[in-house]
């Protein structure tokens, strides 16, 4: 009795008497398919007139960008494994077309060509927007941050490259002495040299002195243009791999960082805009923003929507600049409570304050003007009252902080009546239902650049990190363009992609 599975055939493993074609061995609907025809409608024309007649031919570009698209749609993210996929995977075969790009090559070309991603994703952006994925009715901006390619662990902080400055200095002035005393004593004995190893001691201290001096110089330069004028604190760090990065995170877990910030529009959760920021909050990101979105689509969005993290002066003065209709949630110290004024539970928060802004001061509860006491260089203003007022007024114990019996301080900055058009603004129903699709707009966007495992970066530097950021949201697009043709939204017809009626 012949046991109950299949054999397998006799001749898989001998060659077949007429060719066949081995991509016949994918499914006729396997996605690799559509990704070649969207990667088709890629202009490579920038890049191509950097290479030269001269020399070994080289790949073409859009064979390289379409397996770098490809490989990070799929979270592929190593030159070595992406290569190695090209050898083994029949759906990376297809988009490679039967070539394989040694993994340096796919590495050197994804390090060199930031403004060539840039180009990519923006190609990615007017694409979706051409097929009516995009129509920027409503776009929500939102940060995350992605690990840099480096660690604490390969830092230092200001005071010790100091120290360590001093201490390669001397040591290798002591160095060049003892070897100075050897030579003399050689050419006394022997006349001549006896491979004494002191020189290559040397060579190292003087590596490593210029790598902690080129540390030292970029931190100095990076403090200068955040704080002109200011005494550099010991405590800065700075990484050797990567000097761009900065320290950031939340938590009490702090490592280096970059801040990705990307604009995501309503209709299919398109990426229209993105940049990478070295600030690790949110305070002056909306003018990079919307400099991007104007520069991707040539437009504005109808509207906006953002967190309270972007609830700052500059960012609502840029909103104004632009004229958009924003809708930016406002902190907690600003929103009007629910719980009555009277009740001795509840402590007084800022926006129980009234601003008149034509005398620019504030007036409290217990009907006390907070008058201007001083303005700092970068525009924070401090209002407060008279503390003999304070003294007598019932609601003292639940609005004056000070435990030196002070009045009562509101701090601000010039861009106050901007803050409170924007604190109305937003207590409208009408508002409150708009801002509400902020979070299934954008939120859900990085979660899927981080489920597909992009969570750092592979490259280092600030222009490489923002290029790999670009080749990333790249990738997202085209999962939306490749979405949008699977469920019918789209059709690939001889070599172009065209928008079916609704």
């Amino acid at each position: 009795m012949s046991p109950p599975f299949k054999n397998l055939p006799l001749e898989f493993k001998q060659r077949q008497m007429f060719p066949s074609n081995i991509f016949d061995l994918l499914p006729d609907n396997h996605e690799c398919y559509l990704y070649n025809d969207i990667f088709q409608q890629l202009d490579t024309s920038s890049i191509e007139k950097q290479y030269s007649m001269q020399g070994q031919r080289a790949y073409h570009p859009k064979l390289i960008i379409s397996i770098l698209i490809y490989a990070y749609s799929h979270g592929l993210f190593s030159s070595r494994q992406i290569e190695g996929r090209c050898h083994v995977d029949l759906a990376y075969m297809y988009i490679s077309g039967m070539s394989c790009p040694n993994f340096r090559v796919l590495s050197d070309f994804r390090k060199n060509n930031a403004e060539f991603f840039h180009e990519c994703f923006k190609q990615s952006v007017l694409i979706a927007m051409q097929l009516g994925l995009a129509s920027l009715g409503h776009v929500s901006l939102d940060g995350s941050k992605f690990k840099a390619d480096t660690s604490k662990h390969k830092a230092m902080s200001y005071k010790r490259l100091k120290e360590k400055e001093h201490e390669l200095l001397a040591e290798i002035e002591s160095l060049i002495a003892k070897a100075k005393n050897c030579d003399e004593e050689e050419d006394r004995e022997y006349k001549e040299p006896t491979g004494y190893g002191i020189p290559e001691d040397l060579q190292f201290k003087e590596k490593r002195l210029a790598k902690i001096q080129a540390a030292k110089k970029a931190l100095e330069q990076r403090e200068q243009e955040l704080h002109p004028g200011k005494t550099i604190e010991d405590k800065k760090q700075i990484s050797f791999a990567d000097t761009d990065a900065r320290i950031m995170g939340k938590n009490n877990v702090f490592d280096y960082q970059y801040n990705g910030q990307i604009c995501v529009d309503e209709d299919k959760q398109v990426i229209v805009a993105q940049h990478l920021s070295l600030n690790a909050n949110d305070k002056n990101e909306v003018e990079p923003a919307l400099e991007n979105i104007r520069e991707t689509t040539g437009s504005f969005p109808s509207k906006m929507s953002f967190d309270n993290g972007y609830m700052s002066g500059d960012n609502l003065e840029a909103i104004r600049s632009a004229k958009l209709d924003a809708y930016v949630a406002t902190d907690k110290a600003e929103k009007r409570s629910e719980i009555p004024l009277n009740d001795s539970d509840r402590k007084l928060i800022k926006a129980d304050f009234i601003y008149n802004e034509r005398g620019d001061f504030f007036t409290c509860p217990g009907d006390q003007s907070l008058v201007l006491i001083r303005t700092s260089k970068s525009g924070r203003k401090t209002y407060q009252g008279d503390s003999d007022v304070c003294v007598e007024c019932d609601y003292k114990s639940r609005c004056c902080k000070s435990t030196q019996g002070n009045a009562r301080t509101i701090n601000t900055d010039d861009k106050e009546p901007l803050r409170q058009q924007m604190n109305e603004k937003m207590e409208r129903v009408s508002s409150k239902e708009i801002y509400g699709r902020r979070k299934v707009i954008v939120e859900p966007v990085f979660g899927q650049i981080k489920n597909i495992g992009f969570r750092r970066f592979s490259v280092r530097g600030y222009e490489k990190a923002s290029g790999e950021f670009s080749l990333a949201c790249t990738a997202h697009n085209m999962r939306k363009l490749l979405r949008a043709i699977i469920n019918g939204v789209v059709r690939s017809e001889d070599g172009k992609l065209l928008a079916n009626p609704a």
